[in-house]
């Protein structure tokens, strides 16, 4: 008797053809620019480019797959996977989704309402953005300009958002939040240049282990 698959089997299934076709894709785009202008770079060239995104971005990538994946769920990690913007856009988009329909990650409607969420950013991020380029493109040089008096906004985007995010977790979950800020925030005043996508897991690992550590102490 042949097994039905589940849910799960088959978003791996879709997200593996989805994310090999990707794959082909992005190394599609030079592969035809080196065939039309006959131009082939050799392995040295393109190693001394790669390196020193590589060192960084390699094990970035490792960490972010172990750290997101539990949070995104299978289709959800497919997709976000693919359409990229993860840290920035599809994670906060899927917590505050399943926070809204008061689901858990890991479960079958987490599965379900992060799929849907990451989905419907990508869609709407897509739209928006094309339609605001086409609309704005005369406007965005004066409105970005340093001398614009919307010049300072644009430097907050990124704190404004996780910022909005992590109030309504920290609010609720007050106890358990103290001891990841402190911790993160040293490490941001010890060297500002960790990428946040280095900092992210490492403020999840921290969450953990100082979740278990006030369980077992008794404060929660």
């Amino acid at each position: 008797m042949k097994k039905e698959r589940t849910y799960t089997d088959r978003m791996h299934i879709i997200g593996s053809i989805w994310s090999a076709v990707m794959f082909l894709v992005l190394l599609g785009v030079p592969l035809a620019f080196s065939i039309f202008y006959h131009i082939w770079p050799s392995f040295g060239e393109i190693w001394s480019g790669l390196w020193p995104v590589a060192i960084l971005f390699y094990p970035t990538a490792i960490i972010e797959i172990i750290a997101y994946s539990p949070l995104l769920g299978t289709g959800g990690m497919y997709l976000s996977f693919t359409t990229g913007n993860i840290s920035n856009l599809k994670l906060p988009c899927a917590l505050a989704a399943m926070d809204t329909a008061n689901v858990k990650s890991n479960s079958e409607e987490g599965e379900v309402i992060t799929t849907i969420a990451v989905a419907t950013s990508a869609i709407v991020t897509t739209v928006i953005m094309a339609v605001f380029v086409l609309l704005l493109r005369p406007w965005i040089p004066r409105l970005t300009d340093p001398s614009s008096f919307f010049a300072p906004a644009f430097k907050q985007v990124m704190p404004a958002l996780f910022g909005a995010l992590g109030a309504s977790y920290f609010s609720k979950h007050w106890k358990i939040s103290i001891l990841p800020i402190l911790l993160l925030t040293l490490i941001v005043v010890i060297n500002g240049t960790i990428a946040t996508g280095v900092l992210i897991p490492v403020g999840v690992v921290i969450s953990i282990l100082g979740a278990l550590l006030f369980y077992k102490l008794g404060w929660l």
